[in-house]
């Protein structure tokens, strides 16, 4: 199963995905997650090694591997190919971490023109279609809130995207934003989750918001102090406190999702 975690920055995503992934792979399952957010932060709630964790150079940064897999041979300057081999790639730079699960951390395309199809860019969306398309495991990935590197064929490779909000507007703005894309893209199975909630007036309220949205609230997960405590001390969230509040709603989340997976895939 390949699932999809987006959002607002902040709000909560990379630690929905990262915990999401630990939770397949306590499970038994072959899990890859891939870090395709600019913050890079996946490492941390996946409790990857410190010392594993300061060698990762992300894809996105391996200029001269960039340059040897998109140069056209005997082309002008700015043709490239974009469509390079990538198939090696995901098995050559990802690193293990707890419970058996692997992390490749393709970064971001912080050039200026980041829509333009740059060579980073073709790269990072070959790769990414290789990875929803072509592999056979679980795969959960942390994107960007732009989901600038899908194309309609990648997107077809997600079987669940999950959008994260918090109780605010402007998350749930770009929420609505995210939603639309993917629909556009072609995703079916789009679910709405409510991270860092307080009180069931938030709940209400994000219901209000989304009454026409035809995307469910599809899960709430409750504001938990231990969270931010774990990551100031360095430690992954889940293994903090496995038992947090936070921690045992993502335990009912991760069911939800098994129970799908077993009604998309295992009948």
């Amino acid at each position: 199963m390949k699932i999809a975690v987006a959002g607002k920055g902040g709000v909560g995503k990379t630690l929905i995905a990262g915990t999401l992934a630990r939770m397949f792979a306590k499970d038994g399952f072959n899990v890859l997650a891939i870090d395709n957010d600019s913050a890079m932060n996946l490492s941390y709630t996946l409790g990857i090694d410190t010392d594993i964790k300061e060698k990762i150079v992300p894809i996105s940064e391996m200029k001269k591997m960039i340059e040897e897999r998109t140069n056209v041979s005997g082309a002008g300057l700015g043709v490239y190919n974009i469509n390079p081999e990538v198939s090696d790639i995901p098995d050559r730079f990802k690193v293990s971490g707890p419970d058996g699960l692997q992390l490749l951390v393709l970064g971001s395309i912080e050039e200026p023109a980041t829509g333009c199809l740059c060579p980073e860019n073709a790269l990072i969306r070959t790769l990414l279609y290789n990875l929803f398309v072509k592999r056979n495991e679980v795969i959960v990935v942390d994107f960007e809130a732009g989901l600038e590197h899908l194309g309609r064929g990648t997107a077809k490779g997600i079987d669940i995207m999950l959008v994260i909000t918090e109780p605010s507007q402007k998350s749930l703005d770009l929420c609505s934003k995210i939603i639309n894309l993917s629909k556009k893209l072609g995703v079916i199975n789009i679910f709405l989750i409510a991270n860092k909630i307080i009180d069931d007036s938030q709940i209400d309220a994000i219901h209000k918001r989304i009454s026409e949205w035809e995307v469910p609230l599809y899960h709430t997960v409750p504001f938990d102090s231990d969270v931010g405590k774990a990551d100031l001390n360095g430690i992954s969230p889940i293994d903090f406190n496995s038992n947090s509040e936070a921690m045992n709603s993502l335990k009912n989340l991760y069911i939800k999702l098994k129970k799908l997976k077993e009604e998309l895939f295992d009948l």
